[in-house]
């Protein structure tokens, strides 16, 4: 069976990341036994000069893409419906306000020495679009943490420290340099870039194309 590395560049300030990764645990499942998957999550900020207090979504929203608040809030409701059909608990979506999720980041890059990256990004997603909590903030790390089985001291003390920041801005800018400027963004085997959240119908087909390549050598 083949194994894949697949590198997913994400920000948990991102609601189609969490979309993105859905529709990904669809295609592996449609994959199961044909094709194995390594996952890496890589790190993006959706907001990186955000001061800490954040601001409100949709007022952030409105002046990120020049559009009124009632076409803001409507495209909201689009991606939360969409979310929500995919088993993501968005209720807290519209609430939310626009954080800067730098320690975010650092404490990922720590959970995943830990082999449990991808249940905390879960946690935080649940916390940021289904509590409105801000997924940068050390109180929520550390509750997150513990919730997925980690230790909730080591995380709140990352948060407030600058650990990990080394190697999360490394990752960031090498990212960037491969030609991500928006997220979700998918790597597949080092070489083949799928941006946005996609269909989980494009993704076997594309996971299915590098195999193949691989197995033709």
């Amino acid at each position: 069976m083949q194994k894949i590395r697949i590198d997913l560049v994400s920000d948990v300030a991102c609601p189609w990341c969490a979309i993105g990764y859905r529709r990904l645990e669809q295609a592996l499942e449609t994959l199961k036994g044909e094709i194995e998957v390594e996952l890496f999550w890589q790190p993006f900020e959706l907001n990186r000069d955000m001061p800490p207090e954040g601001e409100p979504i949709l007022e952030h929203l409105c002046r990120k893409y020049g559009k009124d608040a009632a076409s803001m809030e409507q495209s909201q409701r689009e991606i939360m419906k969409v979310a929500e059909g995919l088993g993501l608990n968005f209720r807290g979506a519209q609430e939310r306000r626009a954080n800067n999720t730098f320690a975010a980041h650092r404490v990922l890059a720590w959970a995943a020495t830990q082999n449990r990256e991808t249940p905390l990004q879960m946690a935080l997603f649940d916390a940021y679009f289904g509590e409105a909590k801000n997924p940068s903030d050390p109180e929520v790390l550390r509750e997150k943490a513990i919730e997925v089985g980690l230790d909730g001291d080591t995380a709140e003390a990352i948060a407030r420290s600058d650990q990990y920041a080394d190697e999360v801005r490394a990752a960031e800018q090498k990212f960037m340099e491969a030609g991500v400027s928006a997220v979700p963004a998918f790597i597949l085997d080092g070489r083949y870039l799928i941006s946005g959240a996609q269909p989980a119908n494009v993704l076997v087909d594309a996971l299915r194309q590098v195999a193949e390549e691989r197995a033709n050598g």
